[in-house]
């Protein structure tokens, strides 16, 4: 080694040793400023620059054109993580050749999103693979390890999973809690992160904004006690943009920003994403809390020691052995392949019925003159989504079967309602001087590198001020109306463009598409009182006024244009001349077509997105309205939902021929779906997650107890719609020879599956295990393992899987213990979680199941079996769960199950804070004790109260919880 040379650039000494010697060069306030998301050169050290944070959810995002793959989600649709991965590497290569001609493109990567998808209400949906933890960890690991790379010691890109923890309401993100209790926590939201984490694909995680048991995630003990403890490997943790400010600010958490700063630092945070690239607001609430004594330059060192690592992997100190330093493949024959490969996997065919004598009416014949209407909202559609790349590339349903079919043999009804806005002194809104017809320049001509929290450039989200706005005059202009549901709607000039609303406050026919982080293209159209309209219009009948949901202003008509007034008062009052119904234009092209397809589903920045839940399943009403004018006029209808989530159709399930689910598809969607529709490919695509049949099957958003909830497939007790893991193909399949065997800690499994019909296909053989007579509730059948296989007619394969003995068990909430129940299981094998083909039976040597031990340990209140009508909050501000009634006037009740009360017990001693009272009985209501609880102080201000208790043998323990009282544990002596 050189003098020259230092240490932290010896690519021959261990990652660790390097990270220290770097560490010690760096002085405190150089240390420091390593915390924020930028990061500042350390120009004697020859440290350049550094950011955290680069999306790439399903390409690389934010920054200008690139490789458009799948929605997340329909890549979870795909079940095929091989393919996942090669779709991680070319998303990486992406990130790397784009990093080379621009050093803002970062290479920590924050993705993919893990959370699960519990209710498919969730507003961003879109953004995780599927409901099932073993399906979800599959594809993350996938996609983490093409992310990351397959060098030994050099990392591609650095991933970070997203959001830590148990996160899936957007309504009061920031400030709702979920009461997540031990089971949940440990068999179902933990295990979305640990497969990708023990796999060694991972550089962290992200924390969500919201709160788990009355902690926010940010302070989460879970990523110390948990996440760290899976791996030998440093993690770094990054935060959610501008969440650290929230500690202090919506979530009230903490009194002072630099308490906050410095309780996330020691719980496990190493960047903080805040106040977009303005490092100085965290630098000085990180300097505060020195000062102040809340950390120490140990708790700085270790952040910056895990910022170091993932840099030093991704060959920062050494670009000259950095094997992915000169990566340059972008936008490569290989890639748009890829992106084509992936859409066609993430189909899902529904259903598809004989039309009675006929064969059924999926694929598409491609006989000579056959006549194929293509309808629909989205026919003629690419959306794209918040964390979307911009196109490159662009191929619509309309496109594709176009292509495919040749453009004579296919016609188009959008389906939209043409209609003209008529002000009250008879005037007509006009759309004037748009400029660049739509379609001339895509959003892949408008490149954006964010440069603050991850946010595009303002001016592209506020839209453009070049262009003239709406006037009202005698000549008017025919506006195509779009409603997405629950009264939103967009409406579009004759040229293509949406109306938009600029920062000057007008009205602008400007922009491509509804988006942006506030999106400025959605109206909604308020029906006035009948005297109302007739004061405002006279003559016309009816009468709307127009508010703008970006605003919250209403429509107003000046002489200058149409601009967004303040007040409703200022709203100028319209009546809607209606030229065409689209339905009238639909059933027009359904009647002369051989094949309808109807193309139905959502614009993902509208009605369900980050920051908005969806408020329903079903889908909106005018495409219902579609769909049914399109089977009246042709009983030859299939119906496509391209979606971010599922729909509650039980209508169209029942009575359309054919059904098809995609998630949106990214650059190749178009031409994958027509190459699925015309059978030269066989859909394969599964679904990811529940499709229920009604709103009344879902439970409330902030109900994250899955178990007690019965929620998701694993516990659900209705009839879905359709079922987890269901979709059909253009062949038949046949399970034979399924075995199971125990093997030490392994369960080994073989299943032969055959193609039995005349297409050549994938297959998903679906691996489920079941608890026999299990102990403490267990799921109806849980996902154990997978694969997807290609098999031509005739052909079979025999798969074998090996799948570890403790994934049959569960969290004991009774010993706080990782346990297998001994007894019979039975394995299945099927095509769906309800179409089982074969099942085995297997018995395991599990631990018997025992009595809680309570004179040993007592009773951890949140170590419940059952409850009702309460939530798990924060014991302290650090760690620790307890109990509270969730409506502290109603009470709630805790149930535990199998208390050893035999050698006797004299008194109970609980800790408690708040007030209220707590009654200790058996399951008959017999009062075994009454603890009055005073006024402790605060939710914090914890006392042990005693009081007599008598009760012998293993019985059950109620405890009834009334008033603000915080029951954190119970302890019995005898």
């Amino acid at each position: 080694m050189t003098a020259h040379r230092p240490p932290f650039r010896d690519p021959a000494l261990p990652v660790a040793r390097r990270v220290d010697d770097l560490l010690d060069r760096l002085t405190a306030n150089e240390r420091l400023a390593l915390l924020h998301q930028f990061t500042p050169g350390v120009e004697r050290l020859g440290l350049a620059a550094f950011r955290t944070g680069q999306e790439a959810l399903h390409g690389v995002a934010w920054s200008g054109p690139a490789t458009v793959f799948p929605q997340a989600v329909g890549l979870g649709a795909s079940w095929h993580p091989e393919l996942v991965r090669r779709v991680g590497e070319a998303v990486s290569r992406e990130i790397r050749a784009m990093r080379a001609k621009d050093g803002r493109v970062g290479l920590n990567v924050w993705s993919p999103t893990v959370n699960l998808l519990r209710n498919p209400l969730w507003g961003r949906s879109e953004e995780g693979y599927a409901e099932d933890p073993a399906l979800t960890s599959a594809i993350a690991t996938a996609f983490t390890r093409g992310l990351r790379g397959d060098h030994p010691v050099y990392w591609r890109t650095a991933p970070v999973l997203k959001h830590w923890l148990a996160h899936n309401n957007e309504a009061a993100r920031d400030t709702s809690s979920a009461s997540v209790r031990p089971r949940v926590l440990r068999e179902y939201d933990l295990r979305a992160f640990r497969g990708a984490v023990e796999a060694g694909a991972v550089a962290g995680v992200m924390p969500a904004y919201n709160l788990v048991n009355g902690r926010p995630n940010h302070l989460s003990p879970y990523l110390e006690e948990e996440l760290r403890s899976w791996t030998d490997q440093e993690l770094l943790v990054c935060s959610d943009a501008g969440a650290p400010s929230n500690l202090a600010d919506s979530q009230g958490y903490f009194a002072t920003h630099e308490e906050a700063l410095a309780a996330a630092l020691r719980a496990g945070v190493d960047s903080f994403t805040d106040h977009g690239t303005d490092a100085s607001v965290v630098l000085g609430r990180l300097r505060g809390a020195l000062e102040r004594g809340l950390i120490d330059g140990a708790d700085v060192d270790r952040a910056v020691r895990r910022q170091l690592t993932v840099r030093c992997l991704l060959g920062e100190f050494d670009p000259e052995l950095d094997p992915y330093a000169d990566e340059s493949r972008f936008d490569t024959p290989e890639h748009r392949e890829l992106a084509r490969e992936a859409a066609e996997a993430a189909v899902v065919l529904l259903r598809n019925e004989p039309l009675g004598e006929e064969p059924p009416l999926l694929p598409v014949p491609a006989t000579d003159g056959i006549r194929i209407a293509v309808v629909g909202l989205l026919a003629d559609a690419a959306k794209l989504d918040w964390y979307s790349g911009s196109l490159l590339h662009r191929s619509t349903p309309l496109d594709g079967l176009r292509d495919r079919f040749g453009a004579q043999r296919v016609t188009f009804a959008e389906g939209v309602d043409r209609i003209r806005l008529r002000t009250a002194s008879g005037t007509l809104l006009r759309v004037v001087g748009t400029g660049a017809p739509a379609g001339e320049a895509v959003d892949g001509d408008r490149e954006a590198v964010p440069d603050v929290d991850g946010s595009l450039d303002p001016a592209l989200i506020a839209g453009r001020t070049d262009l003239p706005p709406l006037i009202a005059d005698a000549e008017g202009s025919e506006l195509a109306l779009i409603d997405w549901g629950d009264g939103v709607l967009t409406l579009r000039a004759p040229d293509g463009r949406y109306l938009s609303v600029a920062e000057d406050g007008f009205v602008r026919a400007s922009a491509d598409e509804p988006g942006g982080w506030v999106v400025q293209e959605t109206f909604r159209l308020e029906e006035l009182e009948a005297h109302e309209a007739h004061e405002a219009l006279g003559a016309h009948d009816g009468g709307h006024i127009l508010l703008h949901l970006g605003t919250g202003g209403y429509v107003s008509v000046a002489a200058d244009g149409v601009k967004v007034a303040a007040d409703r008062e200022s709203a100028e009052v319209f009546s809607v001349e209606t030229v065409e119904r689209g339905e009238d234009a639909v059933a027009r092209a359904a009647a002369g077509a051989d094949v309808v397809i109807v193309v139905a589903g959502n614009d993902p920045h509208v009605n369900g997105r980050e920051t908005e839940d969806r408020t329903t399943l079903a889908l909106p009403a005018q495409q219902d309205r579609l769909w049914r004018a399109a089977h009246a006029a042709n009983p030859r209808t299939a119906l496509v939902l391209v979606s971010s989530y599922p729909y509650a159709v039980p209508e169209a399930a029942a009575v359309l021929p054919a059904l098809l689910w995609t998630a949106h598809g990214g650059q190749a969607a178009g031409a994958a779906l027509a190459r699925i529709l015309a059978g030269d490919v066989s859909p394969a695509g599964r679904l990811p997650q529940t499709w229920y049949a009604a709103d009344a099957d879902l439970p409330g958003m902030l109900d994250y107890d899955v178990i007690g909830g019965r929620q998701t497939y694993l516990y659900f007790d209705g009839s879905p719609l359709y079922p987890f893991g269901h979709g059909l193909s253009y062949t038949t399949f046949g399970y034979e020879e399924l075995t199971a065997a125990v093997d030490g800690e392994t369960v080994r499994i073989s299943c032969t599956v055959t193609n039995t019909g005349a297409v050549a296909s994938d297959e998903v053989v679906q691996v489920y295990a079941r608890a026999v007579a299990p102990s403490v509730p267990r799921p109806h059948r849980e996902l154990f393992t997978h694969e997807r296989v290609h098999l031509a007619p005739g052909a079979s394969a025999t798969l074998d899987f090996a799948v570890p003995v403790e994934s049959l068990g569960y969290w004991d909430v009774a010993h706080g213990r990782w346990t297998v129940d001994p007894g019979p299981y039975e394995i299945q094998a099927g095509a769906s979680s309800t179409d089982i083909r074969r099942t085995v039976p297997v018995e395991v040597a599990g631990t018997p199941p025992a009595p809680r031990p309570v004179l040993v340990d007592g009773l951890a209140a949140a170590d419940y079996d059952e409850q009702s009508g309460t939530v798990i909050v924060d014991r302290t501000k650090v760690r620790g769960d307890a109990v509270t009634p969730a409506e502290p006037s109603a009470g709630g009740t805790l149930i535990y199950r199998a208390c050893d009360f035999a050698d006797g017990v004299t008194e109970v001693a609980v800790a408690v804070a708040g007030e209220g009272t707590l009654d200790l009985t058996l399951p008959d209501g017999t009062l075994l004790a009454r603890v009055e609880v005073p006024d402790t102080g605060g939710p914090y201000a914890y006392r042990t109260v005693g009081a007599a208790f008598v009760t012998l043998d293993v019985v059950d323990l109620h405890a009834t919880l009334h008033g603000p009282l915080r029951l954190a544990h119970l302890t019995f002596t005898g």
